[in-house]
């Protein structure tokens, strides 16, 4: 049975939960070898168990245990698991994400510096310690998972709202630059998924933001998956420097 990413070698950060980790699992359902990055070493044993018993004939996924915010740690990790796989890497997605929501005059210097660090920081050293390799080997597909914050903006999110349009704006230069070298460069604008973020969402919350969504409803991290799919498939080959946008209508 032909899968479309058999064999390949790809790194998920922000893999152990939410979207990252329905990205992980689909990616193994296609044959990828697939490593993910997270913070806590329970929750990748758990995600790797779940993927791999979502997948038993496909059971081809691990996890590193490494703070994407760290530079030191992210530049060591990479370059052991990139050499273990022959100094070859296909596709990565960057998918660390946290909120750290308040209003700006409100918002300390930690809550601000936080969540750049892991969204936006986390997104140049992770790209910049795999470019080499997929630069050497003139190919590579690169997915950003970004939101359609990031476009639209939200009260109480302008650190998430910034790091997000960030991550559009990095992939967009980036795409520009590498694209002679036959990579590509993507991002995806998730809407508001059904992740333990949106989980913290209050009734009333949840309510004012489904009369903003003309489908009426949350995503599920599998239709935010199946893009990034897509994506790192040949089937989008042709594809770069584009936002995907996966939120049920919000910026129709």
């Amino acid at each position: 049975m032909y899968k479309l990413l058999e064999g390949k070698k790809i790194i998920v950060t922000g893999g152990t939960s939410g979207i990252g980790k329905a990205i992980a699992s689909i990616f193994v359902r296609e044959g990828a070898i697939v490593v993910i990055l997270g913070t806590n070493k329970e929750k990748a044993i758990a995600a790797v168990k779940d993927i791999e018993g979502e997948n038993p004939d496909s059971s081809s996924c691990n996890y590193l245990i490494v703070d994407v915010a760290d530079a030191s740690a992210v530049e060591s990790a990479l370059k052991e698991q990139i050499q273990e796989w022959g100094n070859h890497i296909d596709i990565l997605v960057n998918c660390a994400g946290i909120t750290s929501d308040k209003l700006l005059i409100r918002m300390t210097e930690e809550d601000w510096s936080r969540v750049v660090a892991v969204n936006l920081d986390s997104l140049f050293r992770v790209t910049k310690s795999v470019l080499p390799t997929m630069m050497k080997s003139r190919s590579g597909k690169i997915i950003n998972i970004a939101s359609v914050i990031g476009i639209i903006g939200n009260p109480g999110q302008t650190n998430y709202a910034a790091s997000k349009a960030g991550m559009i704006g990095f992939s967009r230069s980036l795409a520009r630059e590498v694209a002679k070298r036959g990579i590509t460069v993507n991002t995806i604008a998730p809407g508001f998924i059904e992740t333990p973020m949106t989980q913290k969402l209050s009734q009333e919350q949840s309510d004012s933001i489904l009369h903003r969504v003309p489908l009426a409803r949350f995503g599920k991290p599998f239709e935010v998956a199946n893009a990034a799919l897509f994506l790192a498939s040949e089937l989008s080959n042709y594809i770069t420097g584009t936002v995907l946008a996966v939120d049920g209508g919000m910026l129709a």
